[in-house]
């Protein structure tokens, strides 16, 4: 397939088209959608003859024998990320949000306080503050704009009612692709403060050359208190599928989560599992490189033509397709710089205050798009700030 195909999304209860005009004011017939995390591309041709399979099998019924589907994922790990795993330690759980919510279920307690570095993916703390647990924001530093972690002020935030930690590796939204370094202090942090350590890694596959991610379950001596989140979904544009994987070494944990798995009746979408077993293949894999290879250029085109807007700086993205826009050097406030990009630019995007603390002069930006449509949105901001230029 071409990236550069352009798909008209609009009318097909796309939340990312149908909906920005509801919730941003950005009309969908010149508007541009760029909020939602999912892409503008079809998924890998391995993906779509598996759903087409399906439809020419024309029933539709429970799944059964997940062999095939543990499998390809204990392959992808071992290939892409050097990382063994056991496929009995696998659950599926609908989708990555889904799994953070079961996890805050098995593993803590209303009123426990849950470790976020913010800025971060939003959806995190509005599951933690759904299950009446408290949020504790621990803000992200940054270092020649590049995001960094500062463990003498967390050690002071800490007030012993924390539980768990979030981590988001690599981060959405800043981009970063953790160092070894990063992680094992991150593990030294949870060790300090008995903190179970929950790793959404997510965009682990979508990491931009120069940078190499390190899965947690490398570091030494946390797997008593890890759980890893992994997924199809990003990498392969499937999020509609809802379908996630909470994998889990320890003995004890697993049980925990298992027993929750069970009181709760939770069970796969056959369309998943189906998809996610595609996917996680040779020509998947094949597939993800030039993905790759074409959201390079893009973060090249956005980053160059958004840097030389005088007041804009876009963060280097290591990893992800979420670029995250920092507009304080306007000397604008933020309904100011964001009416300018939602109302003259009519682009839709992430307001930055929803991801936390240090969010508040950011906005987020999905260039996971053809290249036109990139390029469309870097003209629309150079007018929309074109008196500062």
């Amino acid at each position: 397939m071409s990236f550069d195909q352009l798909i008209d999304r609009r009318g097909t209860h796309c939340v990312k088209w149908d909906m920005m005009e509801t919730l941003y004011g950005v009309p969908k017939e010149d508007g541009i959608a760029m909020w939602v995390a999912d892409m503008e591309f079809r998924p890998p041709q391995c993906v779509q003859d598996a759903v087409q399979a399906m439809v020419d099998h024309g029933v539709y019924g429970y799944f059964g024998d997940d062999s095939k589907y543990r499998e390809a994922i204990r392959w992808w790990m071992e290939t892409r990320h050097n990382w063994q795993i056991d496929p009995e330690h696998i659950f599926t759980s609908h989708g990555l949000v889904n799994g953070t919510a079961m996890c805050l279920d098995a593993f803590t307690k209303e009123g426990d306080g849950i470790v976020l570095f913010t800025p971060v993916y939003h959806a995190f703390a509005k599951v933690i503050r759904a299950s009446n647990r408290q949020v504790v924001e621990c803000e992200l530093a940054r270092d020649e704009g590049r995001y960094v972690m500062d463990f003498d002020a967390y050690d002071a935030q800490m007030t012993g009612r924390e539980t768990m930690l979030i981590l988001c590796s690599p981060h959405n939204p800043g981009g970063r692709v953790w160092t070894r370094e990063e992680l094992e202090d991150v593990a030294a942090f949870a060790r300090r403060h008995d903190l179970l350590i929950v790793s959404d890694e997510i965009h682990h596959d979508l990491v931009f050359a120069g940078h190499s991610h390190i899965p947690m379950a490398h570091i030494e001596g946390i797997a008593d208190r890890l759980v890893m989140m992994t997924a199809v979904t990003k990498t392969f544009n499937i999020a509609g599928s809802h379908v996630g994987n909470v994998i889990i070494a320890d003995d004890t944990l697993r049980k925990r989560f298992a027993a929750r798995m069970a009181a709760l009746g939770m069970s796969a979408n056959s369309f998943g599992l189906f998809m996610a077993t595609a996917a996680y293949s040779e020509a998947g894999a094949a597939w993800v490189e030039d993905l790759l290879a074409y959201l390079d250029g893009n973060r090249r085109l956005f980053d160059e033509a958004v840097n030389a807007i005088p007041g804009l700086r876009s963060i280097p993205l290591e990893a992800t397709y979420l670029a995250w826009v920092d507009f304080s050097g306007t000397g604008m406030d933020r309904l100011e710089f964001t009416r300018r990009v939602e109302q003259e630019a009519k682009i839709a995007v992430n307001h930055g205050p929803t991801f936390g603390k240090g969010g508040d002069s950011f906005l987020r930006f999905n260039i996971a798009a053809p290249g036109q449509v990139v390029e469309d949105a870097t003209e629309r901001l150079k007018a929309a700030f074109s008196d500062l230029q």
